[in-house]
């Protein structure tokens, strides 16, 4: 795919355009785990963010407000 990406070109043949398609969902896929694990790593924060806001509400003595 780099080389049909880099010279601009058409793909020439059908193994070209198959082997160009196989590259660009690989690539997706790819990206697509990427993204997954950076939502899972923020659902992660934001899991202990509303755990410690809980933590010092109670040490407030403050109502947990449904947290």
């Amino acid at each position: 795919m780099a080389d049909v990406e880099k010279s601009g070109s058409d793909p020439k043949n059908v193994q070209d355009l198959a082997s160009l398609v196989q590259q660009l969902l690989q690539d997706m896929q790819n990206k697509f785990e990427a993204m997954s694990v950076s939502l899972d790593d923020m659902g992660s924060r934001i899991d202990d963010l509303e755990k410690n806001i809980a933590d010092l509400m109670t040490q407030a003595g403050v109502n947990d407000g449904g947290l």
